[in-house]
């Protein structure tokens, strides 16, 4: 005869791309219902995770703000910024992992999907066969985006590609001359690089940047009117042109 497990269960919980009644019904009841809520932020900023849930957590929730370190001044490619992250999320792991061995649930606010480059995934890793764990999908900030366009990303037999634009820009051209519908994330600084990117591909013209998608402020644009400042919030789209009926 089996027992139930004397912990409790950390949640990662997808909460879509940025309106609150795109969350699942699922997500949304474990919201509202849970004790304890953690999600990341940047130090000094509220954090999009916890913004997308504003109203929506109970009056005696306990909240716990993980706050990346700033890592600005070391280079991707130094050691110690994966070091960095790494004791990081080590720290937040043991975290909720002491108040899931004390028998409390946790939901963890995801942006997007917790599983797509999402940062709950790398607690996912190190949480997996110590406490429970378990993952309520999300809406992915690029379905917010293309839906935004009005126009379908693919069709017929069409090869989506998903790149980041912190890749090398010859990696980039690459990517983008090869695919038939395209979404480029993580834009940021990345625009200028990325903007020489898609005109080397030579499909300046079919592409499209969306800012804060599914938010209230959300905006757009063909890439070539587009401004050299890109919040982080955007996404750039080129939509495949596929076999149809």
């Amino acid at each position: 005869m089996s027992m139930a497990s004397p912990y409790g269960t950390i949640h990662g919980v997808g909460l879509g791309p940025g309106a609150p009644d795109l969350l699942s019904v699922r997500a949304d009841r474990l919201v509202r219902e849970a004790r304890h809520v953690a999600y990341f932020r940047k130090a000094g900023r509220p954090g999009q995770a916890r913004r997308i849930a504003d109203g929506m957590l109970r009056a005696d929730v306990v909240e716990i703000a993980m706050e990346y370190p700033v890592t600005t001044e070391i280079p991707l490619t130094d050691p110690r910024y994966n070091m960095c992250l790494s004791a990081f999320y080590a720290q937040c792991t043991e975290r909720l992992a002491a108040l899931a061995r004390a028998g409390e649930d946790v939901v963890v606010l995801c942006e997007g999907d917790p599983f797509f480059y999402g940062s709950f995934m790398h607690l996912h890793s190190r949480l997996t066969g110590t406490v429970p764990v378990a993952v309520v999908p999300g809406i992915t900030g690029m379905a917010g985006a293309w839906n935004a366009t009005g126009v379908p990303i693919t069709w017929g037999d069409d090869v989506l590609t998903v790149a980041m634009a912190t890749l090398p820009e010859e990696e980039l051209v690459r990517r983008i001359r090869d695919t038939d519908a395209l979404v480029v994330m993580k834009i940021g600084r990345n625009l200028p690089k990325l903007r020489r990117a898609v005109a080397a591909a030579g499909r300046e013209e079919a592409a499209w940047l969306v800012e804060h998608a599914a938010m209230p402020d959300q905006r757009v644009t063909r890439l070539i009117d587009a401004t050299s400042v890109t919040p982080y919030f955007s996404i750039l789209l080129i939509h495949g042109e596929g076999r149809r009926p």
